[in-house]
C-alpha cells in the first residue's frame, strides 16, 4: 500500500525519497524517527515493506515530535479517521479569508483531541506554503495562502495513513528519549530543524522551543550513544561547516533538494544537504 504524507511541512524528505532509499539499511529490527514531521520517511519505508521492498514489519514502529499538536493529529487519524474526515468536510464547506483567521485564532487548549486534529490539517492546507510557523507564545501565525480549492479533505489519503499507523507508537518528547528504548539492530532516522546556512536562513519555529547549537551537539552526543549501543542512525542537515565537524566522526553524503519556502524567489532553488550515517 502507497502511503505518503498528508501533510506539508517545511522541511519534508518526500522530494529526498528518491537519494535517500540506497542509504538506507537493508535489514533492522525496530524503527524510530524522533522529529517526525510529515513522517515521509515512516510512511515510504512502509510503502516498501508491503509491497515486498523491505524485509521489516514496521510493527511497532515509535515516532514522536516535541510539537504536541502535530502527534495528536497522527495520534487521532490512527483511532478516529471517521470522525476526523466528517469534521474536516465541514471546514471545507466553510472555508473562507473570514473563516481561515477564525479557526487561526482559536486556543487549541480550549478545542477536544479531535478538533484540534482537524484545525491542524485545515490550516496546514490552506496556510501559505503548508508553512508550520508558531510565535513565542506557541501561537500559530501564518497567514492564509492563495490556494483556489485547497485538498481540505482527501479520504483516500488519510485511509491509507490511517492503515499505516496502526501498531505505530506516537509521543510527544524530546529527542533524546530514544535511549530508553532503542537497541542494538534498530535503525534512527533524525531530522532535526536544521542548522542555519545563513542568518537569513535561520528557520526552528516548529514549535516555540530554542534549536541552536547546544542542541544540535546534544543530538550528536544521543547519535554517539547509539552508535557504542549497535543501533544503525542516519541523520539530515544542513550543509554548514558546523555540522561537517559535529559529525566529523561520522560518514557523510551530500544530497540534493529543492528550497520551497523562501519569501525571495531568487532564494529559492536546487540546495545541498548533508546525511550523515554510522554504517
Amino acid at each position: 500500500m502507497d502511503a505518503k504524507p498528508f501533510l506539508k511541512w517545511a522541511g519534508g524528505k518526500s522530494q529526498l525519497l528518491p537519494q535517500f532509499e540506497p542509504l538506507f539499511p537493508k535489514r533492522f529490527d525496530d524503527y524510530y524517527e524522533p522529529f517526525v514531521g510529515s513522517a515521509a520517511v515512516y510512511f515510504h519505508l512502509y510503502s516498501l515493506r508491503s509491497t515486498g521492498g523491505l524485509n521489516q514489519s514496521m510493527t511497532g514502529a515509535r515516532l514522536s515530535d516535541s510539537n504536541s499538536e502535530l502527534i495528536n493529529c497522527y495520534i487521532t487519524l490512527r483511532d478516529h479517521i471517521n470522525e476526523l474526515v466528517e469534521l474536516l468536510f465541514e471546514h471545507k464547506k466553510k472555508h473562507s479569508k473570514q473563516y481561515y483567521y477564525r479557526i487561526r485564532g482559536q486556543d487549541p487548549k480550549s478545542l477536544s483531541h479531535l478538533q484540534r486534529a482537524a484545525r491542524l490539517i485545515y490550516l496546514n492546507k490552506t496556510c501559505f506554503n503548508g508553512l508550520y510557523r508558531v510565535n513565542s507564545k506557541g501561537e500559530f501565525n501564518v497567514p492564509i495562502g492563495s490556494y483556489k480549492n485547497p485538498a481540505i479533505a482527501d479520504p483516500k489519503t488519510l485511509v491509507k495513513a490511517h492503515i499505516a499507523l496502526q501498531g505505530v507508537h506516537l509521543s510527544t518528547s524530546k529527542f533524546s528519549e530514544v535511549l530508553q528504548h532503542a537497541k542494538a539492530g534498530d535503525f534512527v532516522y533524525f531530522d532535526p530543524p536544521y542548522h542555519p546556512v545563513s542568518i537569513t536562513s535561520n528557520f526552528t519555529s516548529y514549535t516555540n522551543e530554542e534549536f541552536g547549537e547546544r542542541q544540535q551537539s546534544e543530538l550528536r552526543d544521543v547519535v554517539r550513544e547509539l552508535t557504542t549501543r549497535g543501533c544503525m542512525v542516519m541523520v539530515s542537515n544542513s550543509d554548514a561547516p558546523f555540522v561537517w565537524k559535529l559529525y566529523g566522526d561520522f560518514r557523510q553524503r551530500h544530497v540534493h533538494a529543492s528550497r520551497l519556502i523562501n519569501s525571495n524567489s531568487d532564494g529559492r532553488g536546487k540546495i545541498t544537504e548533508l546525511v550523515i550515517t554510522n554504517y
